[in-house]
């Protein structure tokens, strides 16, 4: 299956009569739900720890509270109304960040950087979640086998250390099974929440919003905002809806959520809550294993478990998906990228960011113990990236959606205070943990802050220097008598479409150099663009001169889109074999010309300004070079020439 074959189903998969529907719908299961899907593990014990007490109107308040922050910000918020902000079918922080870039308002392109910081905040929440997920499921052991209780930290470690180890392989082997076993997972606890439910249909009553607002009003501003902070982990997994939009489409996932998912939850939910009403003690503290019968224990044990790996399983992935975005948008250094499905480009491994989740996701399990311990961590990093979602809506629904300020203010208004509180209250929970994932989003952050300002420092610097234009070269072009034979890629930093535009420097240090000029002269220039994908017009050709006697002088735009794979070596073979550029069709037969600067501070520099450099130096380092990120290098000749470039 080709990108353009797997895109095209996915759209086909956005018609409401098409059998492609349900079959999306059974994968947006595993792969979108599976991080929410398990929140009822862990997220009403997480609530009844800050909760003023356990009566029965602390249930019903509780679940209430529930009930209707999975409907204002999933249901409503994430499935109604951010699923429609797509770009080219594409949804996630990165897709928001596309749509947003070319706008000129200052506020905007503040809140790009608020995007930059969301993406952050969501690669430390690749980290927590297979902890905290993973971790909750094995202590399903202090109920099912107590006397195994010391094991379920070493387990817990076992089994991230097997999944990370096997993520080279990459999902695909293992996805075909991923929706149906989240299933088997929905329809039972499911059908646990609805068994307590007919022993206490009490419990229905917490569909009534006034026992969440009086189960609030019993405690003090800190302890309300404290419960907020709990009642954060039911969304966790949420904007999942929004970041795997283009893997499933919008139908598929909105089916998914109100036929399945969004039941389930609240089913089990309240059985939680009428196993309360009972006031019967939880086993071991844990009320979801709480609703299992004795003989279902172990096998709850073993399901909840895979179902957590399973939602670790598509954060990892996500995770990977979310650094080669960035990678492809110059907002991350080029790490080794290896795909993992011949088929399927977005499919793909990065060994370096693999590592590093596993080292923290370990890390994290030794400092924290448990998963009451390691909630504070949890929640954060979500409700900024919700707050920053809900911010960047505003002005997608006025520019985009067409709608009028009132009615903007009137949905979106709410939408973001809701977060904020949310946001608010999960600070509260900074120094228990809550640093882990603003310390890691902020390193995050700090480094694609970096490597952008020293892409768009050396480009500045590049401009600024004395080199000739394209007209010029032309004119040197047409009076040779005589050429180097041979057929020479430059590799351009900016895009060269008329003759005023100032070619590489590479051309004059060729020509001094070897006192003549290749005969055949291609500039080639990669666009990374802010969409997705590039439908048409990959390729643009501007022929600054050619004749049969002298050669050719052309310029050459690549545009790749940030989900696609910038192979230019393929690209110029496609040119070649059509004789829009004068260039062989074997790469073997190229030569490419490739700068390579030698940054120095600007003269005026301070220590601060030094030290960013420095930074920048050193993820370079750690950077593949653009032309082996691009596919050359492996079959063309290559020609590296270091240049000292002075910032400005």
């Amino acid at each position: 299956m080709s990108l353009l074959a797997a895109k095209t189903d996915r759209l086909r998969a956005d018609r409401p009569r098409d059998p492609a529907v349900v079959s999306f719908a059974l994968g947006a299961l595993g792969v979108v739900y599976g991080d929410i899907g398990t929140s009822p593990l862990y997220a009403m014990d997480q609530i009844f720890r800050v909760a003023p007490g356990r009566t029965a109107e602390d249930a019903l308040g509780a679940v209430s509270l529930i009930i209707w922050t999975l409907t204002l910000i999933v249901a409503i918020k994430y499935a109604l109304l951010v699923l429609r902000a797509q770009n080219d079918g594409e949804g996630g922080v990165f897709a928001l960040y596309g749509l947003l870039h070319d706008r000129k308002d200052r506020r905007v392109r503040m809140l790009l950087w608020a995007l930059m910081a969301g993406a952050g905040l969501l690669i430390g929440d690749g980290m927590i979640t297979p902890a905290i997920s993973v971790l909750s499921a094995v202590e399903g052991l202090d109920v099912a086998a107590p006397g195994l209780s010391s094991a379920v930290v070493p387990i817990t470690l076992a089994l991230l250390i097997a999944l990370f180890a096997v993520q080279y392989r990459g999902a695909s082997g293992v996805g075909a099974f991923f929706g149906p076993v989240v299933l088997v997972w929905f329809v039972v606890i499911a059908a646990l929440g609805a068994a307590e439910i007919a022993a206490a249909p009490k419990i229905l009553a917490a569909f009534n919003p006034v026992y969440g607002f009086e189960f609030l009003g019993r405690a003090n501003l800190l302890g309300a905002l404290m419960l907020l902070g709990a009642l954060m982990l039911v969304v966790t997994g949420g904007e999942a809806m929004y970041a795997d939009l283009g893997h499933f489409g919008a139908l598929p996932i909105r089916l998914s959520w109100y036929a399945i998912v969004f039941p389930a939850l609240i089913l089990n939910y309240l059985g939680q809550g009428a196993f309360l009403l009972g006031g019967l003690p939880a086993p071991g503290g844990k009320l979801f294993y709480a609703l299992s019968p004795s003989w279902l224990l172990a096998p709850m044990v073993v399901l909840a478990t895979v179902a957590t790996v399973i939602a670790s399983q598509s954060l990892i992935s996500g995770a990977f998906s979310l650094v080669a975005q960035a990678i492809r948008l110059g907002l991350f250094p080029r790490l080794d990228i290896e795909h993992t499905h011949h088929a399927q480009e977005g499919q793909v491994y990065i060994p370096a960011v693999n590592w590093a989740l596993l080292s923290g996701c370990v890390a994290l399990v030794l400092a924290f113990g448990s998963s009451a311990a390691l909630a504070a961590a949890y929640g954060l990093a979500v409700s900024g990236v919700m707050v920053i979602t809900s911010v960047a809506m505003i002005p997608i629904a006025l520019r985009y959606w067409g709608w009028s300020p009132a009615l903007t203010a009137l949905v979106w208004g709410p939408l973001t205070a809701l977060n904020g509180a949310f946001f608010v209250a999960s600070s509260l929970k900074l120094l228990e943990g809550g640093y882990v994932p603003v310390a890691v989003g902020a390193v995050a952050f700090a480094l694609m802050a970096t490597w952008r300002w020293g892409r768009k420092a050396s480009y500045a610097a590049h401009n600024a220097k004395a080199t000739l234009t394209l007209s010029e070269v032309v004119a040197l072009h047409r009076v040779s008598t005589s050429f180097l034979e041979r057929n020479a890629l430059i590799m351009s930093p900016r895009p060269l479409h008329k003759l005023a535009d100032r070619a590489p420097s590479l051309i004059r240090l060729i020509a001094e150099r070897t006192g003549m000029l290749p005969r055949n002269l291609i500039f080639v220039e990669v666009a990374h663009k802010k969409v997705p994908y590039i439908h048409g017009g990959r390729c643009r050709v501007t022929v600054f001169d050619r004749s049969d006697k002298k050669g050719s002088v052309i310029g050459v735009e690549l545009s790749f889109g940030f989900l696609e794979e910038p192979d230019v070596e393929r690209a110029l073979e496609d040119l070649a074999r059509h004789h829009e550029i004068d260039l062989p069709t074997d790469p073997h037969q190229w030569i490419v010309h490739v700068m390579h600067d030698h940054l120095l501070p600007a003269r005026r520099s301070n220590a601060l300004q030094r030290l960013r450099l420095n930074l920048f130096l050193l993820l370079r380092a750690v950077s593949r070079p653009a032309y082996s990120y691009y596919g050359l290098g492996d079959e063309v000749q290559l020609s590296i020439e270091v240049i000292p470039v002075r910032l400005r």
